[in-house]
C-alpha cells in the first residue's frame, strides 16, 4: 500500500480477539492502538485537535502550537503538526519518560521541561506562560478540550462496532488519563445499545503524571477515582456514570492523590496578536 504521508496511517488499528478461554461461548477483543505510527492511541487525538482547530479558524500558517503534555499526547501532537509545517512546543516535568521526550524532539518539537515537583500543573501554567509571551500561539490544552472524547467518538468507536461485525458488546473497558478516550468510547457505545457496561480502570496509587515522586507508577495513567471527561459527562447526563475499580498495588506506603489541575478555559485557546490580549473561543 502506497502512502504519501505517516498522518494517514492514523487510525483503523488492527482488532484482535484474544486467545483466552471465555465462559458461554464469549470473547475478550484488544484494540492494539500501538500500531498508530507514533506507538500510541493519542495520535488520533493530536491530529483531531488540530484539524478541529484548523476548522474553527483557530490556527494560521504562523501558528506556534504550545502543549503541556506527560508523553504521548505530545507526540501525536508533534505528528499532526509536522503534516501542517506549524513549530512546537511542548512542556515536559524533567523526570517524565525520556524516550518520549527524544522522540518529540525527533518528530521536530522543541521541549521545554519544568520542574518534576510540580507535576503536569506545572507544566500546564507554564505553557500559558509561554502563550502570551509568543504572538500567534494555540494550546490545545488536552485536558479540557472538548475535541478530546470527541476524537474517540468519531474515530475509535465507530471502528469497534464495524470491526465486531454486528457483534453485542457485553462491556467496554478502559484505562483512563485525561479520560477523553473513556467518556468518547463509552457515549458512542452506549448510544448503540444503552445495556453495555462501561467501566474506567485506574491504578489506585497516582500516576507519576500527578505526583513525580512515584517512579513505580504507570505513567499517563491515573489522573483521580473519577477522571474529569467522566466527571463532566455525568455532570451534563450525556453518559452514564461509569464503574470505577481500583487496581490494588502492594506498596508500604502511598502518597496522597493528587486532584485534577484546573485547566485554563473551557475550549482551547490561542493567543491574539496583541500579546495582552487573549482570545477565547
Amino acid at each position: 500500500m502506497l502512502i504519501h504521508n505517516i498522518q494517514s496511517t492514523i487510525g483503523n488499528t488492527p482488532l484482535i480477539d484474544l486467545p483466552i478461554p471465555i465462559t458461554n461461548g464469549n470473547h475478550i477483543f484488544a484494540k492494539l492502538e500501538m500500531f498508530n505510527p507514533g506507538g500510541s492511541i493519542k495520535d488520533r487525538l493530536g491530529e483531531y485537535m488540530l484539524q478541529d482547530a484548523d476548522n474553527r479558524g483557530l490556527l494560521t500558517d504562523q501558528s506556534t502550537i504550545i502543549e503541556p503534555t506527560a508523553g504521548n499526547t505530545g507526540i501525536g501532537v508533534a505528528l499532526a503538526a509536522q503534516a501542517r509545517h506549524l513549530p512546537v512546543i511542548l512542556v515536559v516535568p524533567a523526570k517524565f519518560s525520556q524516550e518520549k521526550q527524544t522522540l518529540m524532539q525527533a518528530l521536530g518539537a522543541k521541549i521545554i521541561n519544568t520542574p518534576s515537583d510540580d507535576g503536569i500543573r506545572g507544566a500546564i501554567a507554564k505553557a500559558v506562560e509561554l502563550a502570551q509571551s509568543i504572538p500567534d500561539s494555540f494550546i490545545p490544552m488536552q485536558f479540557n478540550n472538548p475535541a478530546n472524547p470527541e476524537t474517540y467518538y468519531r474515530t475509535l468507536a465507530p471502528e469497534l462496532i464495524r470491526d465486531l461485525d454486528g457483534r453485542k458488546v457485553a462491556a467496554f473497558v478502559a484505562g483512563a488519563g485525561s479520560g477523553g478516550t473513556f467518556a468518547g468510547i463509552a457515549r458512542f457505545l452506549k448510544e448503540q445499545d444503552p445495556t453495555t457496561t462501561t467501566v474506567v480502570v485506574e491504578p489506585e496509587a497516582p500516576s507519576s503524571m500527578a505526583d513525580p515522586r512515584t517512579p513505580t507508577a504507570p505513567k499517563a495513567l491515573g489522573w483521580s477515582s473519577s477522571p474529569h471527561f467522566s466527571k463532566r459527562y455525568r455532570r451534563t447526563g450525556r453518559s452514564p456514570l461509569p464503574m470505577t475499580m481500583r487496581l490494588r498495588k502492594s506498596a508500604t506506603s502511598r502518597p496522597t492523590r493528587a486532584s485534577l489541575p484546573a485547566a485554563p478555559a473551557a475550549r482551547p485557546w490561542r493567543l491574539a496578536q496583541s500579546r495582552s490580549n487573549v482570545t477565547r473561543r
